[in-house]
């Protein structure tokens, strides 16, 4: 009987630690592997923590005064309760794991059991097994084993950083190897050329406006979604590009110094393009002086082709390059490509491209100047591989809105909705409030703030409230932590304080966005999405 309470006692503890551990492995991927954004995500969600761990530190008290005590006193009902603490622990192991599932939100991307995950996850149990081995071996004889119960909850937070730094030399390998294939296949396909795409922001919604208007002529692969890491750019040349491509648009994300390098050393762009340069993951780069370092990697690796840059951006327009480059722009600036005469409406946006003697109109579905920025960089490119501007009107006017980037959604019953769910910079979220104010009906902004900007956070949050006082009639401010600059800076601005919402998150949002001021017709920005690590 003895045998069969310390197994359940030990399985409890596994299903509480494995429940505990999948949510605390999903934080790792979305924090890249990183042990340092998992430790500073772990500051911010302590609280989340406790709640994780209080079934586990319950039972440490409980059995720690019951076993001291039962030592102390030689009571006999003290010694027959200290023999039920295998049955108690597993209750309490049974009962945590079900509220740890329970407070778990639905994911908006859930975990996904990469090769990566799968050996990380063998290392974890290799190393449970030993810890509970050890704790059963060495603690069983003085009744101590639920110490290990008591430590296990709170470390398998940083397990999957420990699990990660013993497995790295296997993953190097591993990554090296699919690298090393990368680089092969690249040799192999002189014919395919490579276009390099990077910016704080601008980058997928111009990747996605280049593939269409580059098809017209051309067999064009393009990185899918945000596919835009170095093993994720791997895992497109491996998996998809061949000999048929005429030409491959790679996007290039980076959160660090060197990550765009990493990717242009193994697909050695022809072209590049700089979409923009902004204050966009501060917590990682740590200064905009080094956000534009790593931006103008992919213009390093350009040697015979041509680097496209925005010159609205001042940052871009600022930094000099001793590379054969071509300008774009809307702001007036003596940009070889230029746009003018923008005109926009519910229906679209309507714009004038100039580049040198020739001019043509261009209609869109899209809205804003921010989309002409985009397209017109798409424009340029295509320009300059040699297709015409006649030939590029119709590919423009088909374009769509790329999902969840000012994508304009119709839900009936006079409701528009416009979905920028994943725009999370200050000069993204300006352009999207500043189509929002050209609306005429009840102007709606629901949107959590902007993160990952460092020590600027709170400031740029407040701008963006300062910026969307203008521009709105009602504010939802979604979740507590994030609203009171955003709401600090509404008010500043004279905004109405009755005019605010603060919702507990996205679905409570929609629901106040639908019932206030009943019977008018609305436009809902959804204005960034927070990740689940956020």
């Amino acid at each position: 009987m003895t045998a069969i309470v310390h197994i359940l006692f030990y399985a409890a503890l596994l299903i509480y630690f494995t429940v505990n551990f999948v949510h605390f492995m999903h934080m790792f991927q979305l924090n890249s592997y990183s042990a340092h954004e998992q430790f500073e995500w772990w500051k911010k969600n302590r609280p989340d923590m406790w709640k994780r761990a209080i079934w586990a530190e319950v039972y440490f008290v409980f059995a720690a005064v019951v076993a001291v005590w039962s030592y102390l006193d030689g009571n006999e009902v003290l010694w027959v309760l200290r023999d039920m603490l295998p049955y108690i622990g597993a209750a309490l192991f049974f009962g945590g794991a079900i509220t740890a599932a329970a407070i778990r939100k639905p994911a908006k991307k859930k975990l996904v059991f990469t090769p990566r995950v799968i050996r990380m996850c063998v290392t974890m149990t290799i190393i449970y097994g030993a810890v509970c081995a050890v704790s059963f071996v060495f603690l069983h004889w003085i009744k101590l084993y639920f110490a290990a119960a008591a430590i296990l909850p709170w470390f398998c937070v940083f397990m999957p950083c420990l699990a990660n730094f013993i497995n790295k030399p296997i993953e190097k390998a591993v990554n090296n190897h699919y690298i090393s294939d990368a680089k092969r296949i690249i040799s192999e396909l002189p014919n395919t050329t490579v276009i390099g795409i990077t910016g704080s922001y601008g980058k997928t919604s111009t990747k996605f406006y280049l593939e269409k208007l580059l098809s017209a002529k051309y067999n064009v692969l393009m990185t899918p979604g945000s596919f835009n890491t170095t093993m994720g750019v791997v895992k497109v040349v491996r998996g998809s590009l061949n000999a048929t491509h005429e030409i491959f648009l790679c996007e290039m994300g980076a959160k660090g110094v060197g990550e765009i390098k990493e990717i242009c050393d193994i697909v050695h762009p022809k072209h590049s393009i700089i979409t923009s340069i902004g204050e966009q993951h501060l917590e990682t780069f740590g200064s905009v002086e080094n956000i534009i370092r790593t931006k103008f990697e992919i213009a390093d690796a350009v040697t015979d082709g041509t680097v496209f840059l925005n010159y609205d951006n001042e940052f871009i327009r600022n930094n000099p390059i001793n590379k054969n480059h071509i300008t774009y722009g809307i702001e007036g600036g003596a940009w070889d490509y230029t746009a003018s005469d923008i005109c926009v409406t519910e229906k679209g946006t309507d714009f004038t491209v100039h580049h040198g003697d020739e001019e043509k109109r261009f209609h869109t579905k899209l809205l804003g100047e921010h989309n002409v920025q985009n397209i017109l960089g798409a424009i340029a490119v295509s320009h300059e591989l040699g297709i015409s501007f006649d030939e590029l009107v119709y590919p423009v006017k088909r374009l769509e809105a790329v999902p969840h980037r000012m994508e304009i959604l119709d839900k009936g019953n006079g409701v528009t909705v416009i979905d920028d769910a994943f725009n999370s910079n200050p000069a993204g979220a300006r352009a999207a409030l500043k189509t929002l104010s050209g609306f005429d009906a009840l102007r709606i902004v629901a949107t959590p703030g902007m993160i990952e900007l460092g020590e600027r956070e709170y400031q740029l949050n407040k701008e963006l409230g300062e910026d969307a006082a203008s521009c709105c009639d009602i504010a939802i401010l979604v979740g507590e932590r994030q609203a009171p600059p955003i709401k600090e800076g509404l008010l500043a601005k004279g905004f109405s304080e009755d005019k605010i919402y603060v919702a507990k998150d996205l679905n409570d949002a929609m629901k106040y966005a639908y019932s206030v001021e009943p019977g008018r017709k609305r436009v809902i920005l959804l204005e960034n999405d927070l990740p689940d690590n956020f």
